[in-house]
């Protein structure tokens, strides 16, 4: 009765882990979002799936775990890392509501109960805002907040408060979801709650499909950010009061020049 739930990264099989590839690889079924189904066909092919849309990650951990509990290993696959805005939180949330019994991958010997177990482990993948800050430069070299947007699950209330707090306390801001055909307006806000604490001219980076194809970068000022074409595939990076634009290239000093000479 296990549950490997797996982070593929951006997509490119590539970018993921030996451990990733090696449980894919071995499990008898595995379960996920169309689209990043669609990224590792080739390493699933004559494997059980589980392929569900956009708003059914319930149904599609339910599944997984039910799939788990019957004896089949299952991977539950996750785009970036799993436990970063991705499905992780829920098998847990899910499994504690229903109480079952969880224990890791490797402490199966250890087991001192008649009662059934799901064993879990969860296999780290490359973050959307890892992929996006190594094709944009540094920028997260020194302290950083990651928010989302979307207020889907989040209320905009709380996703104010976060962004001002941010912005306040000088953190690099990354920023998830920022612009969906639904949601059109929400960058402009964040774009003010901002501005309130940070000046015009900081530098950002927006980086669209990192590491995966169509991927684009490019780089602007906190002042013209509301302009830019961005997508849900889109993160931002905000710089802080230290950040600097070097060519084509955004960092954030950690700090070095002020304790050696560099």
């Amino acid at each position: 009765m296990t549950l490997f739930i797996i982070g593929t990264g951006p997509g490119d099989i590539a970018h993921m882990s030996g451990r990733a590839i090696e449980v894919i690889r071995a499990v008898e079924c595995v379960a996920g979002y169309t689209t990043y189904m669609d990224m590792i066909a080739d390493i699933i092919q004559d494997k059980e799936i589980i392929s569900t849309g956009m708003m059914k990650e319930v149904e599609r951990v339910e599944k997984a775990i039910e799939k788990a509990l019957s004896g089949k290993s299952c991977a539950l696959v996750s785009g970036g890392d799993p436990g970063i805005y991705a499905m992780a939180g829920l098998v847990f949330e899910i499994c504690k509501n229903r109480g079952i019994k969880l224990a890791r991958v490797g402490n199966e010997k250890h087991q001192t109960t008649d009662e059934p177990l799901l064993f879990i482990e969860i296999v780290p993948g490359i973050p959307a805002l890892a992929a996006g800050a190594a094709l944009a430069g540094a920028p997260l070299t020194h302290d950083f907040a990651a928010i989302s947007l979307s207020d889907l699950l989040t209320s905009w209330k709380t996703i104010e408060k976060r962004l001002t707090c941010a912005a306040m306390a000088d953190f690099v801001i990354v920023i998830y979801n920022p612009k969906s055909k639904k949601r059109d307006w929400q960058l402009r806000r964040a774009q003010e709650l901002i501005l309130v604490h940070r000046d015009g001219t900081t530098p950002v980076a927006v980086v669209t499909n990192a590491m995966r194809q169509n991927q684009h970068i490019s780089f602007t000022t906190l002042a013209l950010l509301e302009s830019e074409n961005v997508t849900m595939q889109t993160v931002i990076f905000i710089g802080s009061s230290t950040s600097v634009q070097y060519l084509d290239f955004l960092f954030t000093p950690r700090g070095y020049s002020q304790k050696y000479e560099i």
